[in-house]
């Protein structure tokens, strides 16, 4: 009897637990100034969700960003894409918020990165502090607002993180905008599916014509219809305060009055995300830079964003009946713009068939596939692909043309050249590049085991082999070997390589390690001589940088600092 209490109370505890509503009132803006926001929860992104809220700095840096509640450092991770500078805040309820792309952190926590750094010698670092070494109160200065990493521009990125770490829409929380304006609805596209369905007489998939009405809904004509078609929409939304195309929060639809679909952005988790392929038509983006969501659900998808799907999403339209399908998009305010679609069934005499291009490779989703033709080899794993895919495979000397990027790939895809006719001082400058825009190569992770290089790709494109004997090049910013700088603040320096792209650099100043920060975005390595290591008064800096070919380049300059 003991033992099944314990066990009772044990699962009641669970499922408490699991029930528990979002608190509301917990978490506070970490900005002290009002919030607009540059993107949402949920956004569609390239390759993945946006797991945040964009709230926007007012075109600047150095905004004071504040701990939204209490709690403890509990991970620091500075990179040079990606977050940049960015910081994680453990709660005492389970919940843990990020804050990314600072500028830099406050001086307790700047002090403790600067430390860890310095030891590693390195400027990408990452760390998890224990819960007693950086405890926050709610309110408290963490760090500055910034633009590093993967950042568009000066923004603060916000999430907030459930205790299995997937990110939650932090509207949820009360960390609110305000909002008065609906969705705005772009376009409207029908599916036919199946090898017998059309949608007035033909199988494409089409563009539907919307009539705007005055209560701000939309309408169409009537479909003729037949067999198992579905929709896609493209929508995006505002708040106030900005002009910001943003995600949309909720979708729903029904049939005949009965909801058949309904997805919305509350939360999802990382391992997850990519799958956002399968929610979108993603052909339709590659050729338009337009994201249509599909309202409906194909094999093997498996995200959490769909709430209710009947029939997948699909619906069955038989001959001679008559249908009525509405689409209402909702921002989190409560805003909504509906779509109503009259379809009545109809065989056609004639119909247009689906345009499908046969080649001479097929994969199967399901199943592993592989290719080789002079010399270059392609290995798509099982599971890389979402769908069975006809391939447009071209093997051309030291050139693969590997299909056209308008299917998505969700795991590593291996490319493979044969290398042995080149000499070992050769092969030491070459690696696997994409070709883009007007053919410009790019690196691509590239790997050489004996007579064979492979990348791991995950687009669709041309790759082929490439060499880059040209170093890297480096040049002051702001000051020149012999000058006297002591009223800089900073050591700035342009670094850049045009070929394989950057790899590595270091610096030191008489002969010890310093820190200097990467930026990316306009090529720039910055030294702040707060960090207390430059204490002479002739100093002789010396930068090394590498490419992704091992090509280094040496700077060597003097300057002189009270």
């Amino acid at each position: 009897m003991k033992h099944f209490l314990i066990l009772f109370f044990t699962l009641f505890a669970l499922i408490v637990k699991a029930q528990a509503p979002v608190p509301v009132d917990y978490f506070t803006s970490p900005l002290d100034v009002g919030l607009v926001l540059s993107g949402t929860f949920g956004e569609l992104r390239s390759n993945h969700f946006h797991s945040g809220l964009d709230i926007k700095t007012q075109q600047r840096e150095g905004l004071n960003v504040l701990s939204s509640a209490q709690g403890y450092v509990s991970r620091i991770n500075i990179q040079h894409y990606g977050y940049g500078k960015a910081l994680y805040i453990q709660h005492p309820n389970g919940y843990t918020t990020v804050y990314g792309h600072l500028k830099k952190f406050s001086p307790e926590i700047e002090a403790y990165i600067k430390k860890q750094q310095y030891a590693k010698e390195s400027y990408e670092i990452e760390l998890f502090p224990t819960a007693s070494e950086l405890k926050v109160e709610k309110g408290e200065l963490v760090a500055l607002s910034g633009n590093t990493g993967g950042s568009g521009g000066p923004h603060l990125h916000f999430e907030i993180r459930d205790g299995q770490q997937r990110p939650m829409n932090p509207k949820l929380f009360g960390v609110n905008v305000k909002d008065s304006q609906a969705p705005t609805i772009n376009s409207l596209f029908v599916y036919p599916l199946g090898e017998d369905a059309h949608v007035n007489g033909s199988a494409q998939r089409q563009r539907i014509r919307l009539t705007p009405l005055n209560d701000g809904s939309f309408k169409t004509e009537e479909l003729n219809a037949c067999g198992n078609i579905a929709f896609g929409i493209s929508a995006v939304d505002k708040q106030d305060g900005a002009s910001n195309n943003n995600g949309i929060y909720k979708i729903e639809a029904n049939l005949n009055g009965d909801t058949v679909f309904e997805m919305n952005m509350d939360r999802f988790s990382f391992n997850e995300t990519r799958h956002l392929n399968q929610l979108i038509d993603y052909e339709y983006f590659s050729s338009n830079k337009t994201r249509i969501t599909k309202l409906f659900v194909e094999p093997n998808n498996p995200l959490s964003v769909y709430n209710k799907v009947i029939d997948q999403g699909v619906i069955n339209v038989e001959d001679s009946l008559t249908y009525l399908y509405n689409i209402k998009v909702i921002d989190f305010a409560g805003n909504q713009r509906i779509i109503r679609i009259p379809i009545k069934g109809k065989r056609p005499d004639n119909v247009t068939p689906r345009n499908i291009s046969k080649t001479d490779y097929f994969a199967q989703a399901n199943q592993a596939f592989s290719a080789e033709e002079n010399g270059i080899d392609v290995y798509i794993p099982k599971g890389s692909l979402y769908q069975d895919t006809y391939l447009d495979i071209k093997f051309m000397g030291d050139t693969i043309d590997f299909h056209k990027d308008d299917t998505p790939i969700h795991t590593n895809i291996t490319v493979g050249f044969d290398v042995s006719k080149y000499k070992p001082e050769e092969l030491e400058k070459m690696f696997i590049a994409q070709l883009g825009y007007k053919n410009r190569p790019s690196y691509s992770n590239t790997y050489l085991k004996g007579n064979r290089m492979t990348t791991g790709i995950r687009t669709f494109g041309k790759y082929t082999l490439a060499s880059d004997t040209k170093p890297p090049s480096i040049s002051p910013l702001n000051f020149k070997s012999g000058q006297w700088i002591s009223g800089n603040s900073e050591l700035k320096l342009r670094i850049s390589d045009d070929l394989s792209g950057i790899k590595s650099y270091r610096a030191t100043v008489n002969g010890k390690f310093i820190l200097m920060e990467y930026e990316y975005k306009n090529n720039t390595l910055t030294h702040d001589f707060n960090d207390g290591v430059v204490t002479e008064t002739e100093n002789n800096l010396k930068v090394v940088v590498t490419d992704n070919v091992g090509n280094s380049q040496t700077f060597e300059a003097t300057f002189f600092r009270k």
